[in-house]
């Protein structure tokens, strides 16, 4: 296959919907040379976090960290019954995801791979992170906590961050912007938001992007409906410089 010909696919949130997962991916096709990478929070919420976490392995996608895989790391860290990351952590979704596994071993396994998840991924011409970034600081000055859990600084930033990519974002549910529609993508000053809300019911629609012909592939893991768009179709530019989230996020 020639490099015109490679595909290069973005995947937003999972959280644990193994069968909408595999529903996603059969639509994309995929070919022996195309790339996937996935922007994280592949676990939590959803039913199958551990069925998710091993497609992804035995695959050998490419996946960043995101704030539920850095949660979870935290909370197991500490098994204390006390412990407010694990309290913070179960409430958020962990409980299902521990609830997934059929042995300790498998869960650590899976803790082990997670533990060497980069933050973000420079594709050159994209640039890809959990999150966002924070506009006020340099790149060698940020951490993990900007790039997993930031969301209003980096929204309302009113200019591009890198001048010569696009920043592409899961973490904060499309809808949750003012005016956007469940499954309509976001563009801000420099950066896109794909994270639909596959876990939400009131979405649950789970998206991919294919870069190369800005492509949109989607499908509904709760009424299993499917479809294939131009990103011009579904994409809302926000507002820039105030603050556009509509409603509040949850961790």
């Amino acid at each position: 296959m020639s490099a015109q010909q490679l595909r290069r696919f973005v995947i937003g949130d999972i959280h644990g919907h193994y069968q909408g997962l595999l529903d996603l991916v059969s639509l994309l096709e995929i070919g022996e040379s195309d790339q996937i990478y996935f922007l994280g929070d592949l676990i939590d919420r959803g039913p199958d976090s551990s069925k998710v976490v091993d497609f992804v392995r035995e695959q050998s996608y490419t996946c960043l960290l995101g704030n539920h895989e850095q949660l979870m790391v935290a909370a197991l860290a500490n098994l204390s019954p006390n412990s407010s990351v694990l309290q913070m952590w179960l409430q958020a979704g962990g409980r299902e995801t521990l609830q997934s596994y059929s042995s300790k071993q498998h869960l650590w396994e899976h803790l082990s791979w997670i533990k060497t998840l980069p933050n973000h991924l420079d594709l050159g011409d994209y640039w890809l992170v959990h999150a966002g970034i924070n506009p006020d600081l340099p790149l060698e000055r940020q951490t993990a906590q900007e790039f997993c859990w930031i969301r209003r600084e980096f929204h309302n930033m009113p200019q591009p961050y890198f001048p010569d990519r696009m920043i592409i974002t899961g973490h904060t549910m499309t809808f949750t912007f003012s005016g956007v529609e469940p499954g309509q993508i976001v563009q801000g000053a420099g950066w896109l938001g794909i994270d639909t809300g596959a876990y939400h019911p009131g979405s649950g629609w789970l998206t991919a992007l294919e870069l190369s012909s800005s492509t949109v592939y989607q499908i509904n893991v709760h009424s299993n409906v499917s479809r294939v768009k131009p990103l011009a179709d579904v994409l809302v530019s926000l507002p820039h410089g105030q603050d556009t989230l509509s409603m509040p996020m949850p961790s």
